[in-house]
């Protein structure tokens, strides 16, 4: 009997275990952008890494959300772009696959207000697409992306809207069930770290329990590929290039040293990694896929 052959991939889905804690990476797709969007590295020399690294220029992207279910309280870090072009928008499709209903989620915690990342709060009537959650985001970053003297410092019309105004429709819906942070435990098992540069309230989650940890970086790196190798390498959208810059170096020494497992949203599927020292620079060495859900890594520490 001749059976269809598969026309698309397998959902985008991956479970790691973190002591108590599951956390499970949720695609949210790709997105192609032109390498002047790359800054602080010649155009050759970008494209040279990305060829040598067998990779796509212009650079492609890969957008990430995760899920944090700790007992019976579940929580959603970022929500990806939204259905706004092909490439993305499988948020709630992987939900789906992962077996959790929007109003499953009891909180959504933004590393911070940029488009790929409040994108699937709000449907296109302005309604809450997560129904019962708290938002809660770093008070830095509501106070920068709802300062009408900010947005007006931005020349360009339509990068006004998108990241100022957009962006205030798709966390209104959750006004009244909204909380703001400066820091410490914003979900049982998960503490907020301070990411500052690429936004004003860039913000890290560190998930602990026992032992185990893991640290969901937001955008650290958009092109792994580049900016691990070279952290002085920034990208257009951030907000304090030069800050950025000094936050990648000091993450990036930090998880080295401690051997710290990570995650992060633009980190290839699925996404879960670890940096190393390289010489004078760094490497990111993603973890192998593994049937444990405590995975390939936590094996060998033991």
């Amino acid at each position: 009997m001749t059976r269809p052959i598969p026309t698309q991939q397998v959902p985008g889905v991956y479970h790691r275990r973190v002591g108590d804690i599951l956390v499970t990476a949720l695609h949210d797709g790709y997105q192609d952008s032109p390498m002047a969007t790359v800054k602080d590295i010649p155009e050759a020399e970008a494209v040279r890494m990305l060829k040598d690294n067998l990779r796509p220029a212009p650079r492609r992207t890969s957008a990430n959300c995760f899920l944090i279910r700790n007992g019976a309280r579940t929580a959603l870090v970022d929500s990806g772009f939204g259905k706004v072009r092909p490439t993305v928008g499988f948020l709630m499709d992987n939900l789906a696959a992962a077996g959790v209903a929007p109003d499953d989620i009891d909180v959504v915690l933004l590393t911070h207000m940029h488009p790929d990342h409040w994108g699937g709060l709000a449907d296109k009537e302005g309604r809450a697409l997560f129904p019962r959650a708290e938002l809660k985001m770093h008070a830095d970053d509501h106070a920068h992306w709802h300062d009408d003297a900010a947005m007006m410092k931005v020349e360009d019309l339509g990068r006004r809207k998108m990241f100022f105004a957009d962006g205030r429709a798709q966390v209104a819906p959750y006004r009244e069930r909204m909380q703001l942070f400066t820091g410490g435990e914003v979900f049982p098992g998960v503490t907020t770290v301070p990411l500052a540069g690429h936004t004003p309230g860039h913000t890290g989650f560190l998930i602990a329990s026992g032992n185990a940890s893991l640290l969901i970086w937001g955008d650290i790196v958009h092109v792994q590929e580049l900016q691990v190798a070279r952290p002085e390498v920034t990208m257009a959208v951030d907000v304090d290039p030069a800050r950025a810059v000094s936050t990648r170096r000091a993450i990036l020494d930090r998880v080295a040293t401690d051997r710290q497992a990570i995650a992060g949203m633009h980190i290839h599927f699925p996404a879960f990694a670890h940096v190393v020292r390289h010489g004078d620079d760094y490497r990111l060495l993603p973890d192998a896929w593994s049937m444990d859900l405590d995975g390939d890594v936590a094996q060998v520490a033991k």
